[in-house]
């Protein structure tokens, strides 16, 4: 989804800069790709071009728990249980929310239970001008379906729309949002 986003916006004549995750997609053409491999270095690329961003879109879905130990080599099976203790990763998108200013923050949420309510929850706490609330099933295929939840306590359901399609609308609503709330008054 990120990297349909990414090419929608440059459709749109905008510059877009697509931090990816391990993929088998090719790097879009014309598109700033930044790979990164784990949910820290996300956070950083994310954060280390914030300043310079106007819009940013959250499609990505990274860990919300790492391992607290990372071994080198292979865990050997031995007698007894096997603890793995798991720590919180940063949330690039939340501390995205807590540095603003005047720009316009969509994140998604990939919700399998209490979904408005959880997607509510996130689009207040991470200070997001809209979240897009979608399920798991959204993962696989060429189409998906979507709700729209808005600061402005607004909705809109987008459903069975090509993840392009899809794409296109939510940089129409991120031009939307920066005109309302963020363009400079002339």
């Amino acid at each position: 989804m990120g990297y349909a986003v990414a090419q929608a916006a440059v459709q749109a004549g905008h510059t877009a800069v697509l931090v990816a995750g391990p993929t088998q997609l090719p790097d879009p053409i014309g598109i700033k790709t930044l790979h990164v491999t784990s949910t820290q270095q996300m956070r950083d690329a994310v954060l280390s071009r914030l300043d310079g961003a106007d819009i940013v879109v959250g499609a990505a879905a990274p860990c919300d728990f790492r391992p607290a130990e990372c071994q080198t080599h292979k865990v050997k099976k031995k007698a007894g249980q096997l603890v793995l203790t798991l720590i919180p990763t940063p949330d690039a998108l939340a501390e995205a929310g807590q540095r603003k200013g005047r720009r316009v923050l969509i994140g998604f949420a990939m919700e399998v239970r209490n979904g408005r309510r959880n997607a509510l929850d996130k689009l207040t706490k991470k200070n997001l001008d809209a979240i897009v609330l979608n399920a798991p099933k959204a993962f696989a295929g060429e189409t998906t379906s979507a709700t729209i939840l808005k600061r402005d306590g607004t909705e809109e359901d987008w459903r069975h729309v090509e993840k392009a399609d899809l794409a296109r609308r939510l940089v129409a609503l991120a031009e939307e949002l920066w005109e309302t709330q963020c363009a400079p008054t002339r």
